[in-house]
């Protein structure tokens, strides 16, 4: 095979076969679309801060109100009209805005998303980091953890984050904030692929803000619920469940995922965007303290992002390798990966959750042996 290989990319690296491909009616749209692909990952940083300009001057959202010509666009985001012409016009060959009647602008079919969900402009925002990070690749590369990223997520550079570093206010505050905000199209995967009927009592490790835990409790009155996160930041959850009237239904444990052994009671427990965040040894330890919280016969789900299979389509995946680079000591796993070490940690059976947009999060469910 290696051999056969040698000989594609030889023949592909020629230097006539690009005037060969494109000269033949039969190949010329293969050559087009792949010039065009090489020509998009070159100007993908120009298009990322066409996106981020939109978002910062609140483009979407304007449009969406009513389409709006140039000079009044200029007026509301005090940019100039020649200036921010270029940004307008950018921002419609990239289908995030679009021509209108009578010289105005309205949203284009990229662009609704953005103007629709709070969560996906937060993340654009967020972003922001990464880039900065990512201005001298090879220096981010050679270190990793020195960038505006990592300092966002401190309590994901090791498995021992001293409570009293990672839970100042501050901190809490603005990384479960922005994980409640991108959190909704997650929540809407799993309430659409998993059923909770068959569970009396649910714990969500590593529960941020609550919002997951809040969803649920709304479509299922029969659940009772347990939460599990750092003292900091419960005190915020609990006060985003008293605002929803669900405090009653709600029991929550301060501690340490990393050390702290997990309550029992509960025949489910969730891991929502949690593993990712940390090497393969802590999350070792997280299963093996879920398995040994949970009853005979109890379950775990697990959902968040995960790899694609050698073979399979890419879909994040790009994206989601260096952002956990960037973010501190994490992984992006493929199923398979996860699905062996929760087999590892003593899990008898583990099954993967079909879901319709496996882009915003996978689900793997792994059952403990025995009956309840």
């Amino acid at each position: 095979m290696d051999g056969i290989h040698q000989k594609i990319d030889d023949l592909m690296t020629r230097p006539g076969l690009y005037r060969m491909s494109i000269s033949n009616p039969l190949t010329r749209w293969v050559t087009r679309r792949r010039t065009k692909q090489v020509f998009d990952l070159m100007s993908g940083f120009v298009h990322s801060q066409v996106l981020l300009s939109c978002v910062k001057l609140n483009i979407f959202s304007m449009v969406r109100e009513a389409p709006a010509t140039l000079e009044e666009l200029s007026v509301r985001c005090k940019v100039p009209a020649p200036v921010l012409q270029r940004l307008i016009l950018s921002a419609i060959a990239l289908r995030l805005l679009e021509h209108r009647s009578q010289q105005r602008i309205g949203l284009g079919a990229l662009g609704a998303p953005l103007a629709a969900h709070e969560g996906i402009r937060a993340m654009v925002e967020h972003n922001n980091l990464l880039y900065h990070d990512m201005a001298d690749p090879l220096e981010f590369l050679r270190d990793t953890w020195r960038g505006g990223m990592a300092g966002y997520w401190p309590y994901a550079h090791s498995e021992s984050p001293a409570q009293d570093s990672v839970a100042k206010g501050d901190q809490v505050g603005r990384y479960s904030a922005l994980m409640a905000a991108s959190q909704n199209f997650v929540i809407e995967e799993i309430l659409s692929a998993y059923s909770f009927q068959k569970h009396r009592c649910m714990m969500d490790v590593g529960c941020g803000m609550g919002r997951f835990v809040a969803a649920v409790a709304q479509q299922h009155p029969q659940l009772k619920f347990q939460l599990f996160d750092l003292p900091a930041v419960l005190a915020l959850t609990q006060k985003n469940h008293v605002s929803l009237g669900l405090e009653g239904r709600m029991r929550y444990h301060p501690g340490s995922f990393f050390h702290d052994d997990l309550p029992q009671g509960a025949d489910l427990i969730t891991l929502v965007r949690v593993a990712h965040d940390h090497p393969d040894d802590a999350v070792l330890g997280i299963m093996k303290r879920i398995y040994q919280a949970l009853p005979a016969g109890g379950s775990l789900l697990l959902a968040e992002p995960m790899a694609q299979e050698p073979g399979d389509p890419p879909l994040g995946d790009a994206y989601f390798h260096l952002y956990l680079l960037a973010m501190g000591a994490g992984r992006y796993r493929t199923a398979s990966e996860l699905k062996a070490m929760l087999l590892e940690t003593g899990f008898e059976r583990v099954e993967l959750v079909p879901n319709a947009m496996p882009i915003h999060t996978r689900l793997l469910v792994a059952r403990k042996s025995g009956s309840i």
